[in-house]
């Protein structure tokens, strides 16, 4: 499947370089096995989203390993992708951008001609083939009309779980200030990190002895989502199925149940296609500790 990461720092300005390239299962280390895109989404100074990416691996894209050493932000996004079945190109690599917004997904949602009837004119937002952009457009438009993110991200994924196949909906929306993050349902997992002041440096050594560490991040306090344990930190944890989570600048974690019980029409891998099927698969790329230099 399709592996999500988000940060926040809340007001401060960091560099995500240990989470994207060097943790013993970064997201560099994860796009081995999801191999049809690489994303990264911050914002600059001024509050304007940036935006990375290409229909390339993490592994083998300069450009990604390039941005997760440089960029500095308050909040960042990056995903690797595995398709369910739409084309590798570069309109269908997450993240996407709307309204100043920066969105990626992991899972399937079928029945998007019923979703495009439902978008109706805001169908000329999409510029690539994927469920997961039909629905961004979706929750951009509530946003919109209900005049909060939270609302909006919970007025479109009603629709889409009372109205669409679904066999899963898994979810990051960052802004230049905020971070927002909801598992539906307990399909796959989406975890959480909370490194509070005095957490102490990120630090990693593996069984060859190569030893990774970031001070700057163990310097402030931020949290992260994943979908999965990105290092062996005890204090990962899973995210409650259609809780929607939302963290602001001064990082509280708060946590609003949106989503109660599964999809009308739930999906299972027995009713994908082969190629939607095996890109759901829960592998992963590397162990935790795979005795090799980080980020290579």
């Amino acid at each position: 499947m399709c592996r999500l990461f988000g940060l926040t720092a809340g007001e401060v300005r960091v560099r995500a370089t240990f989470w994207l390239l060097d943790a013993s299962d970064s997201i560099a280390i994860q796009s081995h096995t999801n191999p049809d895109g690489t994303g990264l989404g911050t914002f600059d100074e001024s509050g304007r989203p940036l935006v990375e990416k290409q229909p390339l691996a993490a592994w083998h894209d300069p450009t990604f390993a390039a941005e997760a050493r440089k960029r500095e932000s308050t909040t960042f996004i990056a995903h690797v992708r595995h398709t369910s079945g739409s084309a590798v190109t570069a309109p269908n690599t997450h993240p996407f951008e709307m309204d100043g917004r920066l969105f990626a997904h992991n899972g399937v949602v079928e029945g998007l001609g019923a979703l495009e009837e439902h978008l109706g004119d805001d169908l000329d937002r999409v510029t690539g083939d994927t469920d997961s952009e039909r629905v961004f457009a979706l929750i951009t438009r509530e946003i919109a009309r209900v005049g909060d993110v939270a609302g909006g991200v919970t007025t479109a994924l009603r629709w889409v779980a009372g109205e669409l196949p679904v066999y899963a909906v898994n979810l990051v929306l960052t802004t230049a200030t905020d971070l927002w993050a909801l598992r539906y349902p307990e399909t796959h997992d989406l975890l959480l990190l909370e490194r509070r002041q005095g957490a102490g440096a990120l630090d990693h050594r593996s069984r060859a002895g190569t030893r990774v560490r970031s001070g700057e991040l163990g310097d402030h306090p931020s949290v992260v989502i994943a979908s999965e344990r990105l290092d062996d930190d005890d204090r990962w944890r899973s995210l409650d199925p259609g809780v929607l989570v939302h963290v602001g600048p001064d990082l509280r974690v708060r946590e609003h149940e949106i989503l109660t019980g599964s999809p009308r029409h739930q999906l299972t891998v027995a009713d994908l296609t082969g190629v939607a099927a095996a890109s759901q698969s829960r592998h992963t790329a590397w162990p935790l500790d795979r005795g090799k230099t980080h980020g290579q």
